[in-house]
């Protein structure tokens, strides 16, 4: 099963974009971005977990890459 959320790899002109079932949720450039883009998505932050393979794909890099 692939998880729900997609952490892109770093890109050339800075940040990440995520994704979640292929919508985009914008273009993070720490994780604390990637919190909030969950719980805009309607996550509790007490729930997110970023090292949660069943939520996020790390693409490129976990959550201590962004360049």
């Amino acid at each position: 099963m692939t998880p729900p959320i997609v952490v892109h790899p770093p890109s050339q002109s800075g940040g990440r974009r995520v994704t979640a079932h292929t919508e985009s949720l914008g273009t993070a450039h720490r994780p604390e971005d990637v919190v909030e883009f969950l719980r805009r998505a309607g996550l509790e932050p007490s729930e997110i977990q970023l090292d949660d393979p069943n939520l996020i794909e790390w693409r490129g890099g976990g959550p201590d890459v962004w360049e």
